[in-house]
């Protein structure tokens, strides 16, 4: 199995420290967030992504892909009823699947949860098909550089939008590109009524990449999830992708949380 980690955790680093740490740790891969490139997301550009690359290359690392995709940015919604602010984020992300091509990278996880949240008022259908005509763009360019969009569903906690795997897999449908498919998020399966194994299970066709955290917000093995049972269910429908950490809560310490998730992750893929 690959592992990679999620630079945020090392975003007080410069972007070439930061990835030179993750490949010293013994990470394999690290994904993207586009803030942790620029402030303002919205200015990333090819000098960022080129110097992205070299910093990667230089730690001989790869780099899997971007996520956070709208984190921190103004502007940008996935199902407003603003045509404006639709077409601007469909051109970002647009832009971003060609940046990640540049990169190197294939996957491109769409979470963003504040950004894709049903506005007030909004019927979900109507929502759903403006989020579904925005990603079928999307993937068409993306396809032509060899990315995936992989759509992440999120537990009604975190959103009002692809708040399951069930919805997911539904917009997926609806989206019908093969540049289009699902994302699994251990913290997020917490939620999901089947419960984190029969969910990967249930989804073993469907899923092209996935993140390892815990429902506590730490990092794999830092809480409740049995990572063991998680491992052994990857290894038998033969999942061939990367394993990304994404912690939230970088407990005792961003570094520390990184070698302790790395180490885990080990054990339980054996």
């Amino acid at each position: 199995m690959k592992f990679a980690l999620c630079n945020e955790v090392f975003q007080e680093m410069s972007i070439k420290d930061g990835l030179s740490k993750i490949a010293e740790i013994g990470y394999q891969g690290v994904e993207i967030a586009p803030f942790t490139l620029k402030d303002n997301p919205l200015e990333i550009n090819e000098e960022d992504a080129a110097r992205c690359l070299e910093a990667a290359n230089s730690a001989g690392i790869e780099i899997v892909g971007l996520h956070w995709l709208m984190a921190k940015s103004e502007g940008l919604h996935l199902t407003s009823s603003d045509q404006g602010m639709r077409d601007a984020t469909c051109e970002y992300l647009q832009k971003l699947a060609k940046l990640t091509g540049q990169m190197g990278g294939s996957i491109m996880v769409l979470g963003s949860p504040q950004q894709r949240n049903l506005e007030c008022g909004t019927v979900y259908e109507d929502a759903f098909s403006r989020a579904v005509e925005i990603i079928r763009e999307v993937s068409e360019l993306a396809g032509e550089f060899g990315v995936t969009l992989a759509m992440e569903p999120l537990s009604p906690v975190e959103t009002s939008f692809l708040s399951s795997c069930a919805e997911a897999r539904r917009f997926i449908s609806a989206v019908n590109h093969p540049a289009c498919r699902m994302h699994l998020d251990m913290k997020a399966m917490a939620h999901e009524p089947a419960g984190t194994i029969a969910t990967i299970y249930e989804h073993r066709w469907e899923f092209s990449h996935f993140h390892a955290n815990d429902v506590n917000h730490r990092g794999p093995g830092q809480g409740p999830t049995d990572l063991i049972a998680v491992a052994r269910t990857l290894q038998e429908i033969n999942y061939k992708g990367w394993v990304s950490v994404e912690p939230f809560d970088y407990h005792p310490s961003p570094e520390d949380c990184a070698r302790i998730s790395l180490e885990n992750l080990k054990a339980s893929f054996g």
